[in-house]
């Protein structure tokens, strides 16, 4: 901040203790009832004038006007029309600046979610471009079509990338954000020398390791993985970490049992299949102590794997985990540091929820991945079915940036992964290509050649692929000696019999072809099972008239790019794709896409490549290649790492809105400090665990009335209720004598059906209103409910005497609501049309109650019988019945109400809120959110019987041990 700044800013504390600029002319305060904060003096409405005006950063680093991008560049915010919010019904709707970013100067606002990650990639190419002129030309067709030549190619590629700064420019660059890379294996293969009995490391080959290449350009990486093999020797671990640390790898060292149940095992053998749609063994019985043993394999080795990356945490880094070998990462990780940035992302498919479920482990490994900031897939419909597992398993709240668990959200995406196409287009250059080029056209003269790379694999299809050639083959014997599919089949996990299996199925397939259709002079497919070197593959891919991906199930397969990427002459190939392949939601503007389940398909399409004009061609051709172009792996690194850090700036910023976990100690405090004190529980979910899932031994309605209060929390309430100077009220829904039952026996206020009914410590139960004669609806409801617990299954209805609640708790999440939409219909339509009731809607249930019914007006009702029996028994007291009151429960919206019971007068004194400004200003310099501190706010309260409270309030559902605690050392 520049010292004129500061002094306009001293200036303005000074006239305002909030912070306001003087009055100017034109220009008048409006009067609005502030909005408190969680917290003493944070009043909502001061807390925008304060930013909008006198221009306060929560980050004092981060100067005024300027966004703060988390890559250590900064952005300038665009002013817009509305700084801050607007007036609704006398309240200032506010959108609250994030931690990570300066508040917002008059006139200006605080960019969105999406303005700010597009501030962040603009910037990224701005600091990477070339010059003003290449962003003008970046991504025109016209453009690309002018650029025909690989020279062009690898120029265009430079000026969109920024990959023609030297290398020099690039050094010495300490202020790039760390990343650790954690996967199952290293970007380098380790090997003995046998010469000089050394190490030796050769570049690792896999569509992860070229993908993640590239992030080095923008970030410090380090690289966290397994060595590859098993030693025991520690000396030798010693060398490796050394010689491995000059590459920026972190070896992971597992002992050769776990690492082969845990890698051949759990990973290869369970979840691979299933995530490609390939079911759980039938047999499983049979397996089943196999299984088990492999899965605490996979825990085992997970949690090496956390180990590894603890050892090398440093505060700030982000850690990207990859891939189904480490789902359980997430959970061990966020354990030990709950604050770290840590994102997850999966490169295979991820199958629909009816597949998944079928794992016996799928609880755990869901609980896990959610505990990541963020998880990441390749294509929506991945991030679709993770998103129906978690509400469908879990139980889970599925929101449109991902799934709620408790308040916490955790973002589920896609993101589309690229290849870095100037490798290709550079090595198309080199001598040893053009060669390889010049052979493959000498040996296969006046024909088109079809191309398929695939591993040896069974959801790569080829099987399929050689059906519909063969199909093509009878159905046009014009092309029989004008065509030919080179197939190259990478040898994949040999010693398995399923893949011993297909490779004999190919062979006897490809033999049967070219038994029928071949000639003297040439065969209709050349099939090569071995690994081909890199030069050969670009030489392939610049020929290739068509190339068959025929995945039947894949995570995206870049193939695809590559064959792209490599079609530079002027005589484009065409590129026809599964639509089972990942890549088919990407590429599939420009590519033919087929079912190769359908062998008709696969056979018209072939047709339709090999006959294609060349404008089509060129044109599907430009699509695809400036697709490639774009999102290369580079972009998909850094789109992947820029979200995950504006996750956690949407994190704070939901924090600043939700109440957060009560802070035991300073529960502890607040209590001490008082002499009276009211304690307001709930009931269900609150004083009680939570029921489980039915059960073929259990229905739902048994599970919750089998839900009891735990020991260790009844004595904590005995305590309670035993001390002179404290009231326990506790709230319930529940029928009275379920109340009684459970809690009877202690000197407290009960309140069943939703207040209706009270009790007072050692006295019978008593109606708050008259109700005897408002329940002629209830048949005519139960009827409604009857119809839809038929219709909805898992669903029940929950009889009380007063109310009726219809719960689909256990039913399907989706299904569910669309019911309970439409039970709502009903019930407004008919038989409620013109009773006296209320409809409450719970996150999965709909009750009907009397009109009037709720815990705040029952509380109400408790206060004044408290106050009136004080008095009656000590007559020359004045002081209020408490000076603290404790609310915690788990309630409905509409019994909401018990917290603004207690909430402050939103007119008193001005002076009230000035008084606590000063400590506002201080919180923030110190980026101390509002709400992460202990929700306290000292108030007046409107009800003449409790002058100045400390109200002490927690949405949350208090879990034994929270309860435990705090009411353990509250009473000691």
């Amino acid at each position: 901040m520049d010292p004129q700044d500061q002094k306009q800013e001293a200036a303005s504390s000074k006239e305002d203790p909030n912070g306001l600029p003087p009055d100017t002319p034109g220009d008048k305060k409006k009067d609005v009832p502030p909005l408190h904060f969680s917290k003493p003096g944070h009043s909502v409405d001061a807390l925008v004038r304060r930013n909008s005006y006198a221009g306060n950063s929560i980050d004092p680093e981060v100067p005024r006007g300027a966004v703060d991008t988390g890559d250590g560049n900064e952005a300038m915010a665009s002013p817009k029309e509305s700084p801050c919010g607007s007036e609704k019904s006398g309240r200032l709707m506010l959108r609250i600046p994030s931690a990570e970013q300066l508040s917002y100067t008059e006139g200006t606002y605080v960019p969105s979610r999406v303005e700010r990650l597009l501030a962040e990639r603009q910037m990224r190419r701005s600091s990477t471009m070339h010059s003003s002129s290449s962003i003008a030309t970046l991504g025109s067709t016209d453009d690309l079509s002018n650029r025909d030549s690989v020279e062009d190619l690898v120029q265009l590629s430079m000026e969109m990338t920024g990959r023609d700064k030297s290398e020099n420019d690039l050094k010495g660059r300490g202020d790039l954000q760390r990343i650790l890379i954690v996967a199952n294996r290293l970007p380098v293969t380790v090997s003995r020398d046998p010469d000089n009995e050394g190490w030796r490391l050769e570049a690792a080959a896999g569509g992860l390791v070229s993908a993640l290449m590239g992030v080095k350009r923008n970030y410090q990486t380090q690289w966290i993985g397994w060595v590859g093999f098993d030693t025991t020797d520690e000396r030798e671990k010693d060398e490796l970490r050394g010689i491995l640390a000059e590459r920026g790898c972190i070896p992971v060292f597992l002992e050769r049992r776990t690492q082969d149940l845990y890698y051949n095992g759990f990973s290869n053998n369970v979840l691979w299949p299933l995530f490609h749609y390939i079911s759980l063994k039938a047999d499983l019985e049979k397996h089943a102590e196999t299984l088990n043993e492999q899965w605490t394999a996979y825990q085992r080795a997970n949690a090496e794997f956390a180990r590894t990356v603890m050892q090398n945490y440093q505060e700030g880094d982000i850690v990207w985990c990859h891939d189904y070998h480490l789902m359980l990462m997430p959970e061990y990780l966020k354990a030990v540091n709950p604050g770290m940035k840590l994102g997850w992302f999966l490169h295979t498919p991820f199958p629909s929820s009816e597949i998944y479920r079928t794992l016996p482990m799928r609880g755990d490994i869901l609980s896990s991945l959610v505990k990541a900031d963020m998880v990441g897939f390749h294509t929506y419909d991945y991030a679709r079915h993770f998103v129906s597992a978690c509400t469908r398993i879990l139980g889970l709240e599925g929101t449109p940036v991902g799934v709620e668990d408790s308040g916490r959200v955790t973002r589920v995406a896609a993101f589309p992964i690229g290849i870095d196409p100037q490798r290709f287009w550079t090595a198309l250059k080199t001598p040893q290509v053009r060669e390889k080029m010049a052979e493959l056209q000498r040996q296969h003269a006046g024909k088109k050649i079809m191309l398929g790379v695939d591993r040896l694999d069974m959801i790569k299809g080829i099987p399929q692929k050689l059906l519909g050639v063969e199909k093509f083959l009878i159905d046009h014997p014009e092309w029989r000696d004008k065509v030919v599919l080179v197939q190259i089949a990478v040898p994949s996990r040999q010693d398995v019999p399923e893949y011993q299996r297909l490779g004999s199925q190919v062979h006897e397939m490809i033999g049967r072809i070219n038994g029928r259709f071949a000639t003297l002079s040439s065969n209709p497919i050349h099939y090569l099972e071995r690994n081909v070197e890199f030069y050969e593959l670009c030489a392939l891919y610049a020929l290739t008239d068509v190339a068959l991906v025929t995945s039947l199930r894949d995570g995206m397969n870049l193939v695809s790019y590559e064959y792209v990427a490599c079609q530079v002459d002027q005589q484009k190939g065409v590129l026809m794709l599964s639509e089972f392949a990942g890549a088919a939601q990407s590429l599939g503007a420009g590519a033919l896409l087929v079912n190769p389940w359908n062998v008709e398909d696969m056979a018209l399409g072939i047709m339709d490549a090999l006959t294609m004009s060349d404008v089509e061609r060129k044109e599907r051709h430009k699509q695809n290649c400036l697709y490639v172009m774009r999102h290369t792996a580079q972009a998909w690194a850094d789109t992947f790492v820029s979200e995950l850090n504006d996750t956690q700036v949407e994190m704070k910023l939901r924090k600043m809105h939700l109440t957060t976990n009560l802070v035991h100690q300073q529960a502890i405090d607040c209590f001490a400090r008082h002499k009276r004190r009211l304690v307001i529980l709930g009931f269900n979910a609150t004083l009680t665990t939570s029921a489980k899932e039915p059960t073929r031994k259990k229905l739902a309605p048994q599970l919750k009335r089998l839900a009891q209060v735990d020991p260790l929390v009844m004595n904590c309430l005995r305590k309670l209720a035993d001390d002179p100077s404290v009231v326990l009220v506790v709230f319930s829904g529940s029928e009275c004598n379920r109340l009684e039952e459970a809690l009877g026996s202690l000197n407290i206020w009960l309140a069943a059906e939703n207040g209706v009914y009270l009790k007072p410590p050692g006295r019978a139960w008593m109606p708050v209103q008259d109700v005897s004669n408002s329940f002629k609806w209830m048949e005519s409801v139960q009827l409604v409910y009857d119809y839809f617990c038929e219709r909805t299954p898992r669903s029940y209805v929950e009889n009380r005497e007063t109310s009726m609640v219809w719960n689909y708790k256990y039913s399907d999440p989706d299904f569910g609501k669309v019911q309970a939409r439409d039970l709502l219909q009903h019930l407004w339509t008919g038989p409620i049309s013109n009773a006296a009731v209320d409809v409450v809607q719970g996150s999965k249930s709909v009750e009907v109650r009397p009109v009037g019914v709720s815990k705040g007006a029952a509380l109400d009702r408790i206060i004044a019988e408290v106050s009136a029996s004080k008095k009656s028994t000590e007559p020359d007291c004045t002081a209020p019945i408490a000076d603290m009151v404790f609310v915690c429960g788990h309630f409905l919206s509409k019994d909401e109400d018990i917290f603004t019971y207690f909430e402050p007068d939103p007119y008193q004194e001005r002076e009230d809120e000035e008084a606590h400004a000063h400590a506002d200003r201080e919180a923030l310099d110190n980026q101390e959110l509002p709400g992460e501190e202990f929700p306290r706010v000292n108030v007046v309260c409107t009800n003449n019987e409790l002058p100045n409270l400390t109200v002490v309030c927690s949405r949350d559902a208090a879990n034994k041990g929270l309860l435990a605690l705090s009411a353990a050392v509250l009473v000691a």
